[in-house]
Order: structure tokens, then sequence, then C-alpha cells
């Protein structure tokens, strides 16, 4: 499974962007598919992620402000985020797991940065 990321950009706090991660291969649909972000001097985070059957959960700080989803006719997850903020700013990476199956894919990083 390869993992393409993009919709990362420069936006001004307040406001939105759509994240979108497509991967190849004919397992999407059984996988468990997370975004992650790294800021700059500090460690890679769970931002949000989403179980094949569709369950979420997402890090407290982007509660109600992000929101993850997937089409899997589309081998697709996206991640809209809402009211940006400045320590938003960071590299969101695209991750695809099935611990059933022993696989943990991740894709290339895309860059968001929160201008205040």
């Amino acid at each position: 499974v390869q993992l393409q990321a993009s919709g990362g950009g420069l936006v001004q706090a307040g406001g939105s962007l759509r994240l979108s991660c497509a991967a190849s291969g004919s397992i999407f649909s059984i996988l468990r598919m997370a975004w992650n972000r790294q800021a700059p001097g500090k460690q890679r985070e769970l931002v949000a992620a989403i179980t094949s059957g569709g369950s979420t959960n997402y890090a407290d700080s982007v509660k109600g402000r992000f929101t993850i989803s997937r089409d899997n006719a589309k081998n697709t997850v996206y991640l809209q985020m809402n009211s940006l903020k400045a320590e938003d700013t960071a590299v969101y990476y695209c991750n695809a797991e099935s611990p059933t199956l022993g696989v943990d894919y991740w894709g290339k990083g895309t860059q968001v940065t929160v201008s205040s």
C-alpha cells in the first residue's frame, strides 16, 4: 500500500483546509486510517483516526474543529480542518494499519502552516 497525502498549504488563523490521502491497493477498506502530525522540535502525535467500521477518535486539541472521514470507493481518507490555529502548524502524515494483517504504512507528509 502506498499513501499519497495532499491538501496542505498556508492559511490564516481561523481558516480551513482539507487534507486528502489516497491509498493504492485493494485492502483499503479494512485498514484503520489515521492522521498524525509533527511540529518542529516536537514528537509526532496522533491527530485523528477512523476504523474500517467508521468509528473515529480525535486528539483533545482538535476535537470540535477537525473531522476525519473515509471514502472506501475512492480509497481515500480526508481530514477537514476548521478554525485553524497557529499551533496546528506541522507536517501532517497519513497512516494506514491493520494489526490483524501485521501491516503499518506511512505516507510522505504534507506541510500545514497557519499564520497568526
